[in-house]
């Protein structure tokens, strides 16, 4: 489970996928994926009623459950 899926998951939503950055901590035994996308972005990824962002964590929850593993996915906004 890397990162790299997160990023690819965000960048096919947004419509600046070049300021799309993921970074990837460990806090308790559970992988946090900080994503950090522009500004006018946001919303895209969170979509309506956060459906967009709810699928992608859906994803990337199968796919790290997988692997025994617990995933945490939060956005945040480019300061």
């Amino acid at each position: 489970m890397s990162a790299a899926l997160v990023e690819t998951l965000v960048k096919l939503t947004v419509q600046e996928p070049d300021v799309v950055a993921v970074n990837e901590v460990q806090d308790r035994g559970v992988t946090v994926f900080n994503v950090t996308v522009a500004p006018n972005d946001v919303g895209r990824v969170i979509g309506k009623e956060g459906r967009v962002i709810s699928c992608i964590r859906q994803i990337v929850s199968a796919v790290a459950s997988k692997e025994r593993k617990r995933t945490v996915v939060k956005i945040a906004t480019q300061d």
